[in-house]
């Protein structure tokens, strides 16, 4: 008999890295592998671990500590992209909007029901930050926004997720309220518009009524730096 050697089976195609996944999304696992900005820190590898509509990684990567020594760490992050967020406001009123809406990673993680009040906000996807945030304007408030107000960009959760928010304020009027908001059904959205004394809204990030932290960092803005400002000389 002649030996025959086994055969080696064809590597499988995996989602995502080899072929498109179920967003069409290849080469997943390639974020990160070409960073060099810190040379203090080297990618070794990128292991795709789950990828449903945002993506999760598990990445190793040399480090030098303050001291000088190398050590190897692994890190998860979770990408879910960039977003913006906009606080739209009428001072002739007194008024800001915002809006409610049930929040599940909250209410598993100890929110009595799990309803948020918050300022408007979504993923920029394949928009610039203010087209975004005209856009989530327009679906969950029902608002055509004035002239934006760059406030800041922030990191909301760096030790673990990817996003970078950035944040907005704009003015606006009863008669920019155009449509009846609300979100959009097809994505799951319920969202119920509020408009509230600015007042009221401050308060309530004192009391924990608002307990999102994008929302509480605007509305201090506001009353800080922001539109609600006291007027130099009167603080």
């Amino acid at each position: 008999m002649t030996d025959q050697a086994t055969p080696h089976p064809l590597p499988v195609p995996r989602p995502g890295i080899d072929m498109p996944d179920h967003r069409g999304r290849t080469g997943l696992d390639r974020a990160g592998r070409d960073l060099d900005r810190n040379p203090g820190v080297v990618v070794r590898d990128v292991e795709l671990t789950s990828q449903g509509w945002h993506v999760l990684r598990r990445t190793t990567f040399d480090y030098r500590r303050r001291d000088g020594r190398w050590e190897t760490q692994t890190r998860e992050t979770y990408d879910r992209g960039n977003g913006a967020v906009v606080l739209p406001y009428d001072t002739a009123r007194g008024r800001v909007l915002l809006v409610r809406q049930f929040r599940y990673p909250a209410y598993v993680n100890g929110h009595p029901d799990g309803v948020l009040v918050e300022a408007a906000a979504g993923l920029l996807d394949a928009d610039d930050p203010l087209t975004a945030v005209r856009r989530e304007a327009a679906e969950e408030l029902g608002v055509a926004l004035g002239p934006l107000t760059h406030v800041l960009d922030a990191y909301m959760s760096p030790g673990s997720v990817t996003e970078r928010l950035h944040f907005f304020a704009a003015p606006y009027t009863p008669a920019d309220r155009t449509g009846t908001g609300g979100g959009v059904e097809a994505e799951g959205e319920d969202i119920e518009v509020l408009e509230l004394p600015f007042t009221e809204a401050l308060a309530m990030t004192r009391d924990g009524r608002i307990a999102d932290a994008k929302t509480i960092m605007l509305l201090q803005w506001a009353a800080l730096d922001g539109p609600f400002a006291p007027a130099p000389g009167t603080g």
